[in-house]
């Protein structure tokens, strides 16, 4: 016969047992879920630099733009200030 100390015991030992299992099964899912969560995050972040990356290609090349179109208008102004100069020395002469 068991002991009623016993049976307590192993009553107590199956209920821990049991939730035990019930928590792991839990632990389970939320880690599963919490997986889905990152591969969604990632792909929004893949995203965001694909966004990124077509955004700043068309930027750049209006910088390149802007920056001929400043080379361009000091070269002119070097020539025309040359032509002022010849000019002055020519006169001067």
């Amino acid at each position: 016969m068991i002991d009623p100390t016993q049976g307590i015991l192993i009553l107590v030992v199956v209920v821990l047992t049991v939730i035990i299992v019930v928590l792991g099964i839990q632990v389970y899912f939320i880690l599963r879920e919490f997986r889905k969560t990152i591969h969604k995050a990632n792909k929004v972040l893949d995203d965001t630099g694909n966004i990124t990356e077509s955004v700043s290609g068309p930027i750049s090349s209006l910088s390149s733009l802007a920056g001929g179109l400043r080379a361009g208008v000091s070269i002119a102004k070097l020539f025309k200030n040359k032509k002022k100069l010849l000019k002055r020395l020519t006169e001067d002469e």
